[in-house]
């Protein structure tokens, strides 16, 4: 029977759940689209488990913050599941420890169901809900992936499909308290100082064409320093070289002299969230530590092209604001950008599609947002 309180169709709840496994790879930003789902499965078998099927970083997440995740099983390299060099043997082996789980639901949230869906099937859950594309094995219950969609409501669409209603619509999360209190003695004096405003700055993502430029990055954030506030860019291992062309950008032309900084690859995930949680507001591109600060209760500032605020995008502005290029061509080969997903193969430039968007009109919702 289907019933209407979802995001979409509600239907009936499977009898006897309370083992529930959850797929979805990816990076932070994956995990915070599929929490909202996590809380409404809970609610709708209450006394059951989850356990995500995800990355070394969801892991590392899940272990550092309070969610509603019980546990993970780290994914296996395999085709469409988790990038790299596919290992039958560790496919085999997390396959067969899955199965001794015995889930009695399994959700499939990781996209199109090409991979995704046999692999999920492979653990042999009694039950299978999910999103596909019409090439993708067919789950018990699935619903038609459509690129262009609000990932964390598709999240919620899906559940729906459990019969689970929603109970938040996008991730909520706490820094466990030893994360917190490691801060000061890992940053020291780059932490601001009493009443002093933080601002942290994340100029990374995944594609770089989301990549806002750094001396964009740079003049926002000498303008903070030079208004008050302190500046902290944040970024893992391979964003250092970008996190110090922020900081070169800033630097010597502020009168905010030493305000800004970089402690890109001195975090750990849970020390990140902690400065994130801390911070007056994040300004950053569409990447996992921004949607990370937006479930943490942090103001942001996000940069993004267009089409990707339609499926990642805040959905309040009271608290977050987004700053718009609405870019619909390769400024290298002129390839229409908006046909994406499995439909079409992105053309092979690595161009900025948000390099148009204005630094001081960004400016003024950060400093809306810190209050200076």
């Amino acid at each position: 029977m289907e019933r209407t309180a979802g995001v979409g169709p509600l239907l009936d709840r499977f009898a006897g759940v309370s083992r529930i496994a959850l797929l979805r790879g990816g990076g932070l930003g994956d995990l915070m689209f599929a929490l909202p789902a996590v809380s409404a499965l809970k609610a709708a078998y209450p006394g059951s488990t989850v356990t995500l099927l995800g990355t070394p970083v969801h892991e590392a997440l899940v272990a550092a913050t309070h969610t509603a995740v019980d546990d993970v099983m780290v994914l296996p390299v395999a085709e469409g599941v988790r990038p790299g060099r596919e290992d039958p043997a560790a496919v085999a082996a997390f396959v067969s420890a899955a199965r001794e789980r015995q889930f009695d639901l399994a959700v499939q949230l990781h996209g199109g169901g090409r991979f995704s869906n046999p692999f999920l099937l492979q653990i042999q859950a009694r039950h299978t809900v999910g999103s596909g594309t019409p090439d993708a094995a067919p789950l018990e219950r699935t619903l038609p992936y459509t690129y262009y969609q609000h990932e964390p409501t598709r999240a919620l669409e899906v559940a729906g499909l459990a019969g689970a209603a929603p109970v938040l619509l996008e991730a909520r999360l706490n820094p466990l308290a030893q994360f917190v209190a490691r801060l000061p003695a890992l940053l020291g004096a780059a932490l601001p100082r009493e009443g002093q405003p933080l601002l942290v700055l994340h100029p990374g993502a995944t594609d770089p064409r989301r990549h806002w430029p750094a001396e964009s990055f740079g003049a926002v954030a000498r303008a903070a320093a030079d208004d008050g506030a302190r500046v902290l860019v944040v970024g893992d291992h391979s964003e250092t070289d970008l996190a110090e062309a922020v900081v070169r950008a800033a630097v010597g032309r502020s009168t905010g002299d030493g305000q800004v900084s970089s402690v890109a690859g001195t975090l750990g995930v849970g020390e990140l969230a902690a400065l994130l949680a801390r911070a007056d507001a994040v300004l950053a591109n569409d990447s996992g530590p921004r949607h990370l600060a937006q479930a943490l209760g942090t103001p942001t500032v996000g940069i993004y092209w267009a089409g990707n605020a339609l499926t990642a995008g805040p959905l309040g502005r009271g608290r977050h604001r987004v700053h718009l290029s609405w870019v619909t061509h390769c400024p290298v080969c002129g390839a229409d950008v908006t046909q994406v997903g499995w439909t079409a193969p992105r053309c092979p430039h690595d161009d900025s599609l948000v390099a148009g968007i204005r630094w001081d009109d960004v400016y003024v919702d950060v400093r809306s947002l810190l209050a200076l």
